[in-house]
Formats: structure tokens, sequence, C-alpha cells
């Protein structure tokens, strides 16, 4: 077997089961959280904040420390080790201090949830990218296999967490464990690893970044259109299961659309590239953005539970497109060395302040409005922001068989200047 073919079926397992152990914990926390401990919905934002918090401080060094360490393991090693302990954390220290010291309880949880499943993706996502990069493979072939890992999980969580919710963290630490056996025996040569360390950025090459007005334009989408996404799904998993007549009815028919959904998705990640690389990353975000925004629309109408099953499963459309979109976008508009600070700040941390600043005031919306009023603000903000990022995103051709020059932050010297037709 060559080392294309084996590093990427290392890969593709490493994203099913790490994917598989972060739905076992997230997918039904909001659901743990408001039936379980009896948080409020304003409460459970503030939980759902202080993730975010934790997870934006931890994502400009896994950022600079991923480009830093290029392809060495790392990464890989320490989401794998805070997975592993993720079933006890959440039964033995989570649930008691929310309950008796919830402002405590939330900061500790959201230091331990942010860097291990939030951060944490995104520092995967990245990793994979850069192996793809080197090894000539698709980064949205191996997320594909995360997604049918998430969907696995996602079929069965809604059943366990009937039973008793700790199976389900339980099988997360299971799947972390399996995570650092693989670690353990996967091998890159030592040559690749010790070339791409050093050839790695200097912090200033990084600090450079902020001085770029392609990254801010870019931050600028992620702040606004993305996070809105990201703040509706947050607690999306309540609205449903309030669509049925007892809560367990509502749990197992959200983990059986979750995992529908994510089935759609691993497909959609399959074919995106392909719509990618014909409309040009810029259009792709766009596109994407506009599905979004047409989900959290529609999800404020009377519609019942079949019609918000609908708006569910078109985040298997947007989602492939999204993320395809973003790495094409950050690999065409900016320097390789910094192609991980770029995701995860621009993104990863972008969608960690979004959404720190958000969740506690959309959970208000929900307590005091409701959650279809709550969606339909959202929608309406995310049109008008979806039509600015039209206008300030930099434009990115279909096709570009000569790289541009770039500035000294790593970015497009001027905006569309060199760009191929």
């Amino acid at each position: 077997m060559s080392s294309r073919q084996s590093h990427f079926r290392f890969l593709c397992t490493f994203a099913y089961v790490y994917f598989f152990g972060q739905a076992m914990t997230m997918s039904m926390l909001v659901l743990w959280l408001g039936s379980d401990l009896h948080l409020s919905g304003a409460q459970t934002g503030i939980v759902l904040s202080t993730n975010f918090v934790a997870a934006m401080c931890s994502q400009p060094a896994y950022g600079y420390l991923s480009d830093k360490v290029g392809m060495r393991k790392n990464v890989l090693w320490t989401v794998a080790g805070l997975c592993m302990l993720s079933g006890p954390f959440l039964v033995y220290a989570y649930a008691p201090l929310l309950k008796s010291h919830l402002v405590l309880g939330a900061l500790l949880g959201g230091a331990f949830l942010g860097v291990t499943f939030i951060a944490g993706s995104y520092a995967v996502e990245s990793y994979v990218d850069r192996i793809g990069r080197a090894y000539g493979f698709e980064y949205s072939r191996v997320r594909m296999w995360g997604s049918l890992g998430f969907a696995s999980a996602a079929f069965m969580t809604g059943r366990l967490y009937n039973l008793n919710p700790h199976i389900n963290f339980m099988l997360a630490s299971g799947a972390g464990l399996v995570l650092v056996a693989m670690l353990a025996v996967w091998r890159l040569p030592a040559h690749e690893t010790t070339a791409a360390s050093a050839a790695g950025p200097r912090l200033a090459d990084a600090l450079l970044l902020l001085r770029s007005p392609t990254f801010w334009r870019f931050m600028a989408f992620i702040l606004t259109v993305t996070n809105l996404y990201l703040v509706y799904d947050s607690q999306f998993s309540r609205y449903f299961a309030a669509q049925f007549p007892d809560k367990e009815t509502g749990a197992v028919m959200f983990g059986d659309l979750s995992s529908a959904q994510i089935f759609l998705e691993a497909g959609g990640l399959f074919v995106a590239p392909l719509v990618v690389r014909r409309i040009g990353a810029k259009n792709g975000l766009l596109l994407a953005g506009t599905i979004m925004m047409l989900r959290i629309g529609g999800s404020s109408l009377p519609g019942g539970p079949i019609w918000i099953s609908a708006m569910k499963l078109l985040h298997s459309l947007e989602l492939p497109i999204l993320v395809v979109s973003i790495f094409r976008y950050v690999a065409y508009h900016f320097d390789k060395r910094l192609t991980s600070t770029v995701y995860m700040v621009g993104v990863s941390f972008g969608h960690s302040l979004g959404l720190s600043l958000l969740s506690p005031l959309v959970g208000y919306g929900y307590d005091r409005i409701g959650f279809p009023s709550t969606y339909l603000l959202l929608a309406l903000t995310g049109a008008f922001c979806l039509v600015v990022s039209a206008f300030v995103l930099a434009p990115t051709p279909p096709e570009h068989p000569t790289p541009p020059k770039r500035d000294r932050a790593g970015a497009i010297a001027s905006d569309g200047a060199n760009l191929t037709q």
C-alpha cells in the first residue's frame, strides 16, 4: 500500500472515530442540560456561550502551533487524550458543578468541551487539509468519513439518552481510547515532519494577518452569516423535541433526523468539490449562506415536525459547500504556511467569538418571544449580512492555474488584480 493510501485511510478512520465521539458528547448536550439538569433557555445559552469563549481562547494557539509543527501529531494527540477523558468528566465533574455552582461549572466545562470538541474539531480538520495537500487527496473525502461517524453515533444517541445519558458520554471516552491506540501505531516519514516544521511561519508572519484587508473581509462573513446558522443550530434540538408529546419521543426522533441529515451530508461532501471548483470559492460561500438563511427562515413557519425536519435536512446541502469553499478560499487567498492560522483564527475563533456573544441573547429570545419569532429575526439579519458579504469578499475565480502574488501578510496583493479568469 502506498504512503498516500495509507495516510488517507488512517485519517478517514481517525475522522470517523473522533466525530463519533463528538456526537456522543455534543448532539444531546442541550437536551441533557434542559431536561436532566433543568437549566432554562437563558442558562443553557450561558453554558454554551462559555464553551465558545473557552474555545475562542485556545483557537489562535491551536492555529499557530499547527502551522509551526506541520505534520507532527501533536494536535491529534491532544484531542484524542481529551476525548478519552470526556465521559468521566461530564458525569462526575461537570453535571454536579452545574447543579451546585452554575458559573463555576460552566467555566470548567467550557474549558474542557471548548478545547476538545469545538476548537478541537477545527484543529483536526485543519490537520487533515494539511496532509491532504501534501499527499494529493481531497479534504472533503476524509471529512465525509467524519460525517459518517457523527451520523452513526447520532442514530444511537436518542435511544441511549432515554436509557441513560451517561452511556453516550462513556462511549465518547471509548472512542478517545481508540484514537490514542491508533496514533500509537501510525507513522509519518521523519524527514517530512521535520521539513514541515522547519518551514513553519514565524509569529511575526502570523501577526501580519491582522493588517490584511482580505483577512478581515473574510472574517466579517464568518462573524455574521455563518455564526447566525450556528447559533440557530445550537438549541434547535429543544425546539424540535417540543413538537412531540413527550421528551423521550422527541429525543429519539431528533437522533434519527440528525443521523439521516448527516448521512446525506456525507454524500454532499463527496460532490461538493466539483460544485465549488465550477463556481469558485467566493460564490460557494454565498451559495451556502443563502441556503442557511432559507433554512432559518423556513423554521419560523408553522409547518409542524415534517416541515421542520425538511429544514433541518437542508443542512446536508449547505455544510459541504461551506467547508469546501472555506478551505479553497483560504488556500487561494493566503500563504500556505499560514492556512491553519487563518482557519483557526478566521473561522474557528470567529465562530466562537460570535457564538459567545449571540448564544445568551438568542437564548433569552427563545424564552421571551419563542423559537419561531427568534428564527425569523435571525434570518432577516443574516440575509442583510449576506448581501453585504457579496460586495466585501475577495473574488475567487473557478480556475486559477497560476498562483497570484501575495502581500507580506500572505494575502492576495490586490483584490482581484492578479486573478486568472
